[in-house]
């Protein structure tokens, strides 16, 4: 089975994991299935001379065994000694918290991407380190960076994506959220080719507007996934976020907070089966079929049969068809 799935961060991450556990596929050894994921990097950032790809790390170290559990992102039994010396120069910014383990990761990155290796030759290299279990392609080689069009004191302004979530907490109203290079931008290598030769493409719980789609946002990839069965999962539980600040996005751009509204906003012409929690039972999508489960992944074994649940839905809409 060769499954592809667009992934954000940690709710992607941990999806990935419980996908992983449900395929029986263990990092090191052969196994029947593949899964290849589709990372945004819409989230990527240069700061202090070193690019920072937040989403394709997070998958790296949380299917690779280096995650902070808890927080969700950077690495286990980490140090900030780095970010703390900087602070003292003066140099800015502080709200970025560039931990010590994962500073050499970015230092990786930014010598082969400077050397001029593409995104993802690098990621590819920092993979061989990690063994994550999965193919991790970026969504794309390009540039692209999120920016949000805020209200400022002289009129509107942007600020890049992690200005916003990090240190002003999505709390400042979004007029626009603007993927910038995404128009010029294309494909991956490998993108297209594993989104066509996939048996099922899974949309897990990773935010709808900033990570899956940004990666949706590069021309080729929607319209190849398009012609795929699609299966996804609802971030959004009793009109609440799992986790982070989705809504605020969902905002921005318009769509309510709500499950319905999330698969609506992905439309029946990418979607085929979308997963609810058990609170939004009964909650219909014109043209897409929907199943209701417990959507908390309160832990590996709990995301994995989220994700047999997906794989189920979407295997069987795929019989159907054919």
């Amino acid at each position: 089975m060769r499954i592809v799935v667009p992934a954000g961060g940690i709710g992607g991450a941990r999806f990935l994991r419980g996908l992983k556990a449900t395929l029986g596929i263990v990092s090191g050894q052969e196994s029947e299935a593949a899964i290849t994921v589709i990372g945004n990097t819409g989230d990527d950032i240069t700061l202090f001379g070193l690019r920072v790809c937040p989403d394709l790390d997070t998958v790296m170290y949380t299917l690779g065994g280096g995650i902070d559990d808890e927080r969700g992102w950077g690495r286990a039994e980490e140090s900030f000694t780095v970010k703390e010396e900087l602070a003292a120069y003066g140099m800015r910014p502080t709200w970025f918290g560039l931990g010590d383990r994962d500073t050499a990761t970015h230092i990786v990155r930014s010598q082969m991407l400077a050397a001029g290796f593409p995104l993802s030759a690098v990621t590819e290299a920092l993979c061989d380190r990690w063994r994550p279990g999965v193919r991790l392609l970026p969504m794309t080689d390009d540039q692209v960076e999120t920016h949000v069009v805020v209200d400022g004191e002289e009129g509107p302004r942007a600020i890049h994506f992690q200005e916003w979530w990090i240190r002003h907490r999505a709390q400042i109203p979004a007029r626009q959220i603007v993927s910038v290079g995404a128009e010029k931008a294309g494909p991956g290598p490998g993108v297209l080719e594993a989104v066509r030769e996939a048996d099922l493409v899974v949309l897990p719980p990773s935010n709808p507007v900033v990570s899956v789609g940004s990666i949706l946002g590069v021309p080729g990839i929607r319209a190849a996934m398009e012609e795929a069965v699609v299966v996804g999962v609802s971030p959004i539980i009793g009109g609440a976020p799992v986790r982070g600040m989705a809504d605020a996005c969902l905002a921005a751009i318009g769509v309510e907070t709500s499950a319905r509204a999330v698969a609506e906003h992905y439309g029946p012409g990418l979607l085929d089966g979308w997963l609810v929690d058990e609170a939004d039972a009964g909650v219909e999508v014109d043209g897409v079929e929907v199943e209701s489960r417990p959507l908390y992944m309160t832990d590996v074994d709990a995301a994995a049969q989220i994700a047999r649940a997906a794989l189920d839905l979407g295997l069987r809409i795929k019989e159907r068809r054919a």
